[in-house]
């Protein structure tokens, strides 16, 4: 159906360099098949698709020849593509990793569905719009949207926003559904639902799909086909089966030898407490009244009581919205809660009542109490180059510090968390999302706190750097003492570096205990059904 012969792209630089970052690919997508394509970020795998739909920017200079049937998207002569709007939303569609950047903010549900019916079928008549859009809901589980049709994305939950995105790349019963990293941001219950529908979606409608990942476990799950894609270069392909149980390349060895593993440190040999909740609630204004009074509250923590204790890690799992993020800023103070939050000294007497404590007495404390988040991009201040960025605390915490000392401090955390001092003069738009992260860990583990919240740090890296990340977090915990806690969806990642395992649920603990007590003997059907949507094969 689709078929990519020496197809490469480049872009020109300002000091006329040029970068190679798709070279030679030569590939194809058969009728009514699933082709994964798998590789880490920079890879190349979202630009080749990019080139399919005809979506490249101006800038990008592409030679290589792509066909759909009989069509010539991209000619070798012309070494243009050939945007055909015949094709693109109609024949070919798809599907982006962030469904709320490729969804327009501004338009509902109703105006963003019917327009891609519209532009391909000017006959169709207003009325049967709406049929189609309630038919599409129904399609790809949304039944009670058609009730909201007016809603915005930013009033969906993720997993919704996918199943629109979804929704609108089949309206036009397309041949080809190219879905770039539909997954990625969304829960494991909810990233099982996604799969299930695209894979019975192409079953019904007999589409063939080319489905770009970085994670290996749903390419063994659903493809038929794997490409493996290194350094703008395609390096192996194969039959799934064949491919995860006998790799060819060494890169498609070492991707399978990344996925998240290993257990987490020994327990101390002496177990006591550093931080200990009692009762925390945490909640925000749900509905306001007409002159702006409060009528309805959102219990986004709802009575939770919980302890670390020195050198260990408690790992918090849960959907999107269950409250774990939440709970975290609760602990370090970050957001406004009540109940009681202990922070014991290392000798174990009488504890800092954090939950009491303000202004300079609880800032006093704050190198103690420390955080990594989510998204390092977003959380890394553009404007400033890594040096100031992991300095600033230390310059705070430490105003004596001269310049000589504090840059010396500077370049022995980098070096630890495995970046070059080198790289310090560098803002944060130049490194890696692996990078960034060690670069927030950094910024963290410069004031050498006891107790960090680790707030999905690895849920945007792909499998390789997350291992690396993972080890990282691990070696820095032995040689420090350090207690984390560790927030996630990912439970491979919680079986990997967590003692103890909380579960939530709106806002609630629904079952805790030790981690292989909770992977092996799970009591709730909730815990038990996380535990399936990770581990399935």
């Amino acid at each position: 159906m689709l078929t990519l012969d020496t197809l490469s792209i480049s872009f020109s630089s300002s000091n006329n360099h040029v970068n190679h970052v798709v070279k030679g690919v030569s590939l194809e997508v058969k009728t009514g098949e699933l082709l994964a394509l798998v590789g880490e970020s920079g890879s190349g795998k979202s630009l080749t698709a990019l080139s399919i739909m005809g979506l490249l920017p101006p800038s990008a200079q592409v030679t290589g020849t792509i066909q759909f049937e009989n069509k010539t998207l991209l000619s070798s002569d012309s070494r243009q593509l050939k945007a055909d709007t015949s094709l693109n939303g109609s024949a070919i569609t798809m599907v982006f990793q962030e469904p709320m950047t490729a969804l327009n903010p501004l338009h509902t549900i109703r105006k963003q569905i019917a327009e891609i019916l519209e532009l391909h079928n000017p006959l169709m008549k207003a009325s049967e719009v709406e049929t189609k859009i309630a038919s599409l809901l129904d399609e790809v589980g949304l039944s009670y949207l058609k009730m909201r049709l007016d809603a915005y994305p930013h009033q969906l939950s993720g997993g919704e926003r996918q199943r629109v995105m979804i929704a609108m790349a089949v309206a036009n019963n397309p041949k080809l559904l190219i879905a770039d990293e539909p997954t990625t941001a969304v829960d494991v219950t909810v990233q099982k639902q996604i799969i299930a529908l695209i894979k019975r979606l192409q079953k019904e409608r007999g589409m063939s799909v080319l489905f770009i990942t970085h994670d290996l476990t749903l390419v063994r799950r659903i493809a038929d086909r794997v490409a493996v894609m290194k350094s703008g270069k395609i390096v192996e392909v194969g039959a799934v089966k064949n491919v995860f149980t006998s790799p060819q390349h060494a890169y498609t060895k070492q991707l399978l030898a990344s996925e998240p593993k290993g257990n987490p440190l020994p327990l101390p040999s002496k177990i006591t407490p550093l931080i200990k909740a009692e009762q925390i609630q945490v909640k925000f204004p749900a509905q306001k009244g007409f002159f702006g009074n409060v009528t309805q509250w959102k219990l986004a923590v709802d009575g939770i009581s919980v302890t670390v204790n020195q050198g260990t890690t408690v790992g918090v799992v849960g959907e999107s919205g269950s409250g774990k993020s939440t709970l975290g800023f609760a602990l370090l103070r970050l957001v406004k809660s009540t109940g009681n939050i202990w922070l014991y000294p290392q000798d174990g007497t009488t504890p800092a009542p954090l939950h009491a404590l303000s202004g300079n007495a609880l800032r006093n404390l704050r190198r103690d109490i420390q955080i990594v988040f989510q998204d390092p991009f977003s959380s890394l201040s553009p404007r400033l180059c890594i040096e100031d960025i992991i300095a600033e605390g230390l310059s705070h915490f430490e105003p004596q510090l001269s310049a000589k000392e504090l840059e010396a401090r500077v370049d022995a955390i980098m070096l630890e968390v495995g970046l070059s001092p080198d790289m310090k003069h560098r803002y944060p738009h130049e490194f890696s999302g692996g990078q960034r992260q060690r670069i927030s860990i950094a910024r963290a583990m410069i004031l050498k706190p006891r107790f960090v919240v680790l707030d999905e740090p690895t849920s945007a890296l792909d499998l390789t750097v997350q291992g690396q990340i993972l080890d990282l977090l691990k070696s820095l915990q032995s040689k420090y003492g350090l207690s984390y806690l560790f927030i996630s969806h990912d439970l491979r990642v919680i079986r990997s570096i967590c003692h103890h395992v909380m579960v939530m649920k709106q806002g609630r603990i629904i079952e805790e205990g030790l981690c292989e007590h909770i992977f092996t003997s799970a009591q709730s059907e909730y815990t038990k059904d996380l535990i399936d949507a990770a581990f399935a094969a």
